[in-house]
């Protein structure tokens, strides 16, 4: 055994990323190290944010908005398929990968992570929950009964890639319990998001293609009761779940999410089942025929569930592309001294703004403290109250979401506008100010004396001296 171990070690020298030339050490396996970093995401994110906002103030400004506006038109034979701009399809068609993935993520947590057990689950949950409301309350304040009501969802998000970003960037100051709880604090996040996306910004509903869609899913949830296991199949179907929800009038990324929520999230084949393939291996006693060894591809491949390997597949194409270029379209804001001016005292703006930067913060955290003070949860370990402070205001982050929203929620583009630029300005706020005040609640953390510190201990009475 130890000699095929050492064979498989030297074998990785036989790849590219393992080899020795220069395009392999100067650029290959940088680039496979940086795709592995948990804050890579969020960093491409930004670069992509940054390139739509200096481009959209270029002299080259034109050709920015002349790109986004491309039509896009899929026909087959006399049936329209979808004719839209490129900023639609990529809203509209591979945002729903993204919600997809989305849907992934939320089913592992439900079945084997953070939520699968309520009293754990509890703790995020409410914050989550506080995090949504508080936000709402404060731009509906700003805009009730105004032309920007409509816009109460928009500061109600989180960004998972931005907010991990920021946290992950700041290494071992952020107790790993706190990074546990913002994780499921988002996931949850996004479950009230896409609920809100679905009951609240549907404008009308074709209910035959709505019962296409439902079909389409009861569909799915058959051939995975009857342990039908060819995604090709799945992506076929999953394609017309998508086209009907689109025809529905409900927004397409919702049947990302459904589809996601009825992916098997458990293997085919348990961890015990894996060590009797490995000793039928070891006591083969002679090589595999053809026949064998796809049997056994198929069996080592099942041990891993359908869904931890669609999020292994998705989650860099997701990650490094889709939301890259939602960003990329949808960022591009013209800065002038009015559109700051709207952004900053403009109702909408304000709304935004501080419903993000105020909202989350006061909800998140102020939920979070009634739920430990009340007794349904408790801080993590090693988490202090400004810790929280400082999670709190860096799930203030709602860039992706919150653009999204944006979307759905205005059709005047002046409104468009200033609530993006708000969401821009509000999401800088919150990773340089929740950045800060988690350095510092991890230099009070550090500075603090423990419970064995000589120091803490009563000094002697009369009575014992």
């Amino acid at each position: 055994m130890a000699g095929d171990s050492e064979q498989r070690l030297s074998s990785y020298h036989l790849t590219f990323l393992g080899g020795e030339t220069k395009l392999a050490r100067m650029v290959g396996r940088p680039v496979a190290q940086f795709l592995h970093v948990q804050a890579s995401g969020g960093i491409v994110l930004l670069i992509a944010a940054a390139v739509a906002l200096i481009w959209a103030n270029s002299p080259f400004q034109e050709s920015y908005h002349h790109l986004f506006e491309t039509h896009i038109e899929i026909v087959i034979g006399d049936f329209e398929v979808f004719d839209e701009n490129l900023e639609h399809f990529i809203s509209d068609a591979l945002m729903a990968i993204f919600f997809f993935v989305v849907g992934l993520e939320i089913k592992r947590e439900v079945v084997v992570g953070g939520l699968r057990n309520p009293k754990a689950a509890a703790f995020p949950a409410i914050a989550a929950i506080g995090g949504m409301a508080v936000p709402a309350l404060i731009f509906t304040a700003f805009n009730f009964g105004g032309p920007g009501a409509d816009g109460w969802g928009i500061p109600t998000a989180t960004d998972i890639a931005f907010a991990v970003g920021v946290v992950s960037l700041l290494g071992s100051r952020v107790p790993s319990p706190l990074k546990v709880f913002l994780l499921t604090l988002a996931i949850v996040d996004d479950l009230l998001a896409i609920m809100v996306i679905a009951i609240f910004y549907t404008e009308s509903l074709s209910f035959g293609w709505l019962g296409v869609a439902t079909a389409m899913l009861v569909l799915v949830a058959l051939l995975k009761r009857l342990k039908v296991w060819y995604i090709p199949l799945y992506v076929i179907v999953g394609t017309f779940v998508w086209f009907a929800v689109f025809k529905s009038g409900v927004h397409a990324t919702i049947a990302g999410v459904a589809l996601g929520l009825l992916t098997p999230a458990r293997p085919l084949h348990m961890a015990k089942e894996s060590e009797s393939l490995s000793a039928f291996v070891a006591g083969a006693g002679h090589d595999l025929d053809d026949g064998e060894t796809q049997a056994l591809a198929f069996l080592i491949r099942e041990n891993v569930s359908v869904l931890d390997r669609l999020i292994s597949w998705l989650h860099p194409w997701t990650s490094f592309v889709i939301i890259p270029l939602f960003a990329l379209a949808n960022a591009g804001i013209e800065f002038s001294t009015e559109a700051v001016s709207d952004a900053l005292t403009g109702s909408v703006g304000l709304g935004v703004f501080l419903g993000l930067i105020v909202g989350k913060t006061v909800g998140v955290g102020g939920f979070a403290w009634l739920a430990d003070r009340v007794g349904i949860a408790s801080l993590p370990p090693g988490v202090t109250p400004l810790h929280m402070i400082g999670i709190s205001m860096t799930a203030a982050i709602g860039f992706t979401v919150s653009i999204f929203v944006t979307g759905l929620a205005f059709s005047d583009e002046a409104l468009v506008e200033e609530s993006k630029m708000a969401i821009i300005f509000a999401s800088v706020a919150a990773a340089i100010g929740g950045a800060l005040i988690l350095t510092l609640a991890a230099k009070r953390a550090a500075g603090a004396p423990s419970d064995d510190d000589p120091a803490l201990d009563p000094a002697p009475s009369s009575a014992t001296t």
